[in-house]
């Protein structure tokens, strides 16, 4: 059916006077003031009830903003052009501009700038000092600090720390607002957070959203169990700190995950008492050191827990210890699962290494293992950390069980070569190779008993139930791979 030249007069006029109508209300004629006395000339305010269940920060960024700073930092000084020095002695050129006093003009070529950065940071001593990110202030050769009051700073690096991503710098000012660093409030998934920081140079820019995760690992922060959150964290921001409802310093905002260079919904905080234990060494010694136990662990899973006994998948999986190690020393073995330290739950490998990294050489803690079915306390005094020994959670390399393996003993010359025992894997197939075994693999044992024959992992490999945890030895690390053999 076609609509009649009538009807598409009518549509068209009654598209008209809508438009008209908006601006009529504007320019107050007749018909514009007949419309308004029939509708309300304002919207309708949100209901209090609706209003009082959504977030409002506005008190919070005004109380806990002025402590919040930008941070500008300069790296080099920039290249001027040629020079003489970057002529090869050999060059027909060098020893006429040598005569002549150089290269004319840095060689026509334009001079380089020095590569600049910014990112953000917080006030947590009225006297000016300032924690902010490691990699903010990585290798600066100026660090200028901006106030909210549009003051200006040349900062101090008073020390960094690359393992937790946590420096502090120094300001030459007095009575400024401090946020405190060492309230350690607990923080739990779904609560709300609050970002403050710099993203792209928008200073003292607040956004805000939930917890989403805790006891995060990531590859390069062996030491931090990250806090996750959903909260718009992008470039400027690292340094800013992360805030709890209260306005109290929950984490220091410090990575994202991202494909494209900006907020893709994953954003990582570094946990305020690992900041605050970091920052209290650098302002008191300019640097600091990590403890270490000497010992070489792995997440567990389900079937790793139960192939040891364990009901849950809780704790972290000792596949090395170091010889004459604190671990050694307090008589840590292959195999041992750690559930408590100081008395508290370990939850995953990540646990382990945050809370021995981060405990000051030299102190006494007491941990409990799981061992032969039944816990086992032990007293370690922690250790050094060196650049060379980094005791961190391991990632499965996988061996083998029930086995589809051939093997043979290690010969005399390779026990002595590598000061070791154990089974060389020849071949690998069915269990094994779904595991992960390869040929060229040391088996050393299973679960925590050695094995040195073939009779002795047969005879422990048949008594392991479905499950076999091989502690196997490749290029130097030895982990354990649980091999399904039921």
């Amino acid at each position: 059916m076609q609509l009649s030249k009538v009807t598409y007069a009518l549509v068209a006029a009654g598209l008209i006077g809508g438009v008209a109508t908006f601006y009529h209300q504007l320019d107050g004629s007749p018909v514009g003031a007949a419309i308004a006395a029939t509708q309300p000339s304002t919207l309708p305010a949100v209901a209090p009830s609706a209003a009082a269940n959504l977030p409002d920060f506005t008190a919070l960024v005004d109380r806990v903003g002025p402590a919040v700073v930008n941070i500008s930092v300069v790296h080099g000084k920039g290249k001027g052009g040629l020079d003489l020095e970057d002529l090869d002695e050999d060059s027909p050129y060098y020893e006429f501009f040598k005569r002549f006093g150089g290269v004319p003009n840095g060689g026509g070529m334009r001079p380089q700038p020095p590569a600049q950065g910014m990112g953000s940071g917080f006030v947590v001593s009225p006297d000016g000092y300032i924690v902010t990110n490691a990699h903010v202030v990585d290798g600066a050769s100026e660090v200028t600090v901006k106030l909210t009051d549009r003051r200006e700073f040349t900062a101090k690096v008073v020390g960094a720390d690359k393992r937790t991503d946590i420096a502090l710098i120094k300001i030459d000012a007095k009575g400024l607002p401090a946020l405190d660093l060492a309230a350690k409030p607990a923080v739990k998934r779904g609560e709300w957070v609050v970002a403050i920081g710099s993203p792209f140079g928008f200073e003292n820019s607040v956004s805000a959203g939930v917890v989403s995760g805790l006891h995060r690992a990531l590859p390069n922060g062996q030491m931090v169990p990250f806090i996750q959150t959903d909260v718009a964290v992008n470039p400027g921001n690292s340094g800013g700190p992360l805030l709890n409802a209260a306005g109290q310093v929950v984490g220091v905002n410090a990575q994202i995950y991202s494909r494209s260079g900006g907020y893709m919904g994953l954003s990582f905080a570094i946990p305020a008492e690992v900041a605050a234990k970091v920052a209290d060494q650098l302002k008191t010694h300019g640097k600091v050191q990590h403890g270490r136990l000497g010992i070489g662990i792995q997440a567990l899973d389900q079937t790793l827990a139960q192939s040891f006994g364990l009901t849950d998948a809780n704790g972290a999986l000792v596949g090395t210890v170091e010889r004459e190690s604190p671990a050694a020393k307090a008589g840590f073995k292959s195999g041992d699962v750690i559930r408590k330290i100081d008395g508290a739950a370990v939850t995953d490998s990540t646990d382990v290494t945050s809370r021995i990294g981060n405990t000051a050489p030299g102190t006494a803690i007491k941990i409990e293992v799981w061992r032969d079915g039944k816990p086992v306390e032990l007293t370690a005094t922690v250790g050094t950390l060196d650049d060379g020994k980094v005791a961190k959670a391991g990632e499965a390399d996988e061996p083998k069980g029930k086995l589809g393996v051939a093997v043979r003993p290690l010969t005399p010359d390779e026990q002595k070569a590598g000061g070791k025992s154990g089974l060389v894997v020849e071949r690998a197939g069915g269990a094994a190779a779904k595991a992960g075994v390869q040929p060229g693999d040391v088996i050393v044992g299973v679960g925590s008993t050695k094995v040195t024959t073939v009779d002795e992992l047969r005879a422990q490999v048949d008594k392991s139930g479905k499950t076999v945890a091989l502690l196997i030895e490749r290029q130097g690390r030895q982990i354990y791979v649980p091999v399904k053999v039921g």
